[in-house]
């Protein structure tokens, strides 16, 4: 797991690195990593989800961690369909949503055993101690 943490500043994507923010449904990349994704890497503004240039949008402004959990089941299906990409999960819902690691990272927990996605350190702690 050492070698697949997501590093806190992302400011260069390899060409089979996906950035994967945290959005809103109406994809207003306005903010945030939402608007370094729209402004660097391809996220297409009124899109609030999937595969997007080279990011991916994961819906964290419509509710609870209940709500946001099929769109990261979502996310992890589409992972372990493209073995070609690396996924770069950014701390989701940890910024302007404002939610806390404990809260969104246990969403990640079957994230932990495919290969090509990377989590952020405060999720691997969290899901290390569950």
């Amino acid at each position: 797991m050492e070698t697949r943490i997501t590093s806190n500043r992302i400011t260069e994507l390899k060409p089979n690195e996906i950035f994967v923010f945290g959005s809103n449904l109406e994809g207003a990349h306005g903010g945030g990593a939402a608007y370094l994704a729209w402004k660097k890497w391809g996220a297409i503004w009124g899109q609030g989800t999937g595969l997007q240039g080279q990011t991916y949008a994961i819906p964290t402004m419509h509710g609870g961690p209940e709500s946001i959990k099929p769109y990261v089941d979502q996310f992890i299906g589409f992972a372990k369909e493209h073995a070609e990409y690396v996924f770069l999960v950014t701390e989701i819902g940890c910024g302007i949503a404002g939610f806390a690691p404990k809260e969104i990272a246990p969403l990640f927990k079957e994230a932990m055993n495919v290969p090509n996605i990377h989590l952020p350190q405060r999720f691997w702690d969290v899901l290390n101690a569950m």
